[in-house]
């Protein structure tokens, strides 16, 4: 009896690495609005889908965010894979961010 050999097509697309970020903020700061903006254009150009992502108010949720250790807002902390890194301020630095995600850019 013949068996079938079962092969993966090279045109198959790869598994993608997700990405798990949280983006620590204060609603009504204008450097948190800016940070939420460019880490969505950063998110839809390089991430395609391929992101978690956790908005915490710092200002909501003050005890989360003493406990994750943040002191600054806007933080963007990346979870995985890891390693971990945190990038602070209103992401503007886009090469910064990409380095941080762990992206080629």
């Amino acid at each position: 009896m013949a068996r079938k050999k079962k092969s993966r097509v090279a045109s198959d697309p790869p598994a993608s690495t997700v990405v798990a970020m949280v983006l620590y903020v204060t609603e009504s700061g204008p450097n948190s609005a800016r940070a939420v903006a460019n880490l969505e254009a950063i998110c839809e150009e390089h991430l395609k889908g391929n992101f978690r992502l956790e908005v915490i108010d710092v200002l909501e949720f003050p005890l989360r965010a003493l406990a994750d250790g943040i002191v600054v807002t806007p933080s963007l902390a990346k979870v995985s894979p890891l390693p971990a890194a945190m990038v602070v301020g209103n992401l503007s630095d886009k090469s910064g961010v990409l380095r941080a995600l762990g992206i080629n850019g």
